[in-house]
């Protein structure tokens, strides 16, 4: 009867420990994709501080297909902004971007051979169009050739932190659609990055250069063929998916890619970023974007988190050396600011990291002290759940703020450290003398 006791204990705890390891993979399931996106990768963060709300397969490697062009656009605005190329500077079409631009099945504005267009015709072209040709033109007028240009994007890429993108064509098509004049990599290559690469390029395209969502939010271009082109970002005003807010950003498609959009939004001075990879079809992109849109403007907001001028319990001054006061309060300079779950705020506690540089070996700072003298900053940490963190480095310093010397601490005259040191002594003859007296009784 003992024995078989023992034998179902045995079975009870396998039983048990199974059931656990399912939970586990469960919850684990439930953790990466608790809205259920019919999507290979997703990314929502805030716009304005880089704080991810919600991530899927992040850093999955995935085609990109058009939304490459946001490079491209980048690019332009950049070379517009240090004076490089201006807006109404004419670029002539030559034989190949013609032929490509006629090529059929592919998403492009008729260019004629010889005929010159601005830069701001092109852009426009590529960025509400998504003119394949017309963004080869642009490439080959930043770099001289589009095989310079893809040298020129995959450094700027590392230079803005896209640690998996990489470029072998302008425009986002497969090689083999650039009619055998693909000026990168293999025959069927496409331009590839992460989820989390798309996002920081987006980030950096719309804080950089404001400018760019007056064009995005384009949802028809009438251009001067007579022609009006459409806009494939359907969750803009007036189209298929109209969605409260959005004003772009791009939009991609390949049989490798799969289905993508990446868009923003904006609603009461909140803006969002999303990312959606490989979809399942070209409507589900938007549905999955909307999803993801839904969720951030309902479940997230800013708060402050903590107000000027706070002071850390239990740390709300410093020791200061030589000083004619032996402290000094401390405060944060300005508030802290964040993006957070809705009722999530008493999840946040403060953390203090002081300036190893500002004090002595004792941990004390040295007189004189100026009022407004940076000692350090104050940071926050969740306490416990789930927190992505930041999109970027740069970004993930919004969170911190310069913890500031509250008013100033002139440096003690000679007389006075004397004294102190004098003082010191005797105190210290005194101590040793006491505990000599003590220790013979």
């Amino acid at each position: 009867m003992k024995k078989v006791s023992q034998i179902t204990l045995i079975l009870t705890m396998m039983v048990a420990l199974i059931a656990s390891q399912f939970s586990f993979q469960a919850s684990s399931a439930h953790a990466e994709d608790t809205l259920g996106l019919k999507a290979e990768a997703a990314v929502l963060l805030d716009a304005k501080t880089g704080k991810i709300v919600y991530e899927k397969n992040a850093d999955a490697v995935l085609g990109v297909a058009s939304m490459s062009k946001m490079m491209a656009e980048y690019s332009v605005l950049e070379a517009i902004k240090d004076k490089k190329i201006s807006w109404d500077q004419k670029v002539k079409i030559n034989h190949y971007v013609h032929e490509l631009s006629k090529a059929p099945g592919l998403s492009n504005i008729g260019l004629t051979e010889g005929e010159d267009y601005t830069v701001k015709e092109l852009y426009e072209a590529m960025a509400i169009f998504s003119g394949n040709a017309a963004t080869v033109a642009l490439a080959e007028l930043l770099a001289g050739s589009e095989k310079n240009y893809i040298n020129f994007a995959n450094k700027k890429g590392k230079e803005l932190g896209l640690k998996h993108a990489k470029f072998v064509n302008a425009s986002g098509l497969n090689n083999s659609d650039l009619m055998g004049s693909h000026p990168a990599g293999n025959e069927t290559d496409e331009n590839i990055m992460s989820a989390r690469d798309i996002a920081i390029l987006a980030f950096h395209l719309i804080n950089d250069f404001p400018e760019s969502i007056e064009y995005s939010k384009i949802p028809k271009l009438q251009f001067r063929d007579g022609e009006t082109y459409p806009n494939f970002n359907w969750m803009l005003p007036g189209l298929n998916y109209e969605y409260s807010g959005v004003d772009g950003l791009k939009t991609g498609s390949t049989d490798f890619a799969g289905y993508c959009f990446t868009a923003t939004a904006e609603r009461d001075g909140q803006r969002f970023i999303s990312v959606i990879m490989k979809a399942d079809s070209k409507d589900s992109r938007f549905t999955e974007t909307k999803k993801l849109l839904d969720y951030g403007f309902s479940n997230f907001k800013v708060e402050q988190l903590l107000p000027a001028k706070y002071q850390v319990k239990g740390k709300k001054s410093l020791s200061v050396d030589k000083g004619k006061e032996d402290s000094v309060k401390i405060v944060t300079k300005a508030p802290i600011k964040m993006m957070i779950r809705n009722g999530e705020k008493k999840n946040y506690q403060p953390a203090l990291v002081l300036d190893k540089k500002k004090l002595n070996e004792n941990g004390e700072l040295t007189a004189p002290v100026k009022k407004g003298e940076t000692v350090g900053y104050i940071t926050v940490k969740p306490k416990d759940g789930q927190d992505y963190g930041f999109l970027t480095k740069d970004s993930q310093k919004t969170n911190r703020v310069e913890v500031v010397a509250a008013e100033g601490v002139e440096k003690a005259n000679w007389f006075v450290l004397s004294m102190r040191g004098i003082g010191s002594f005797f105190g210290d003859v005194w101590s040793n003398a006491a505990s000599t007296v003590k220790g013979l009784f």
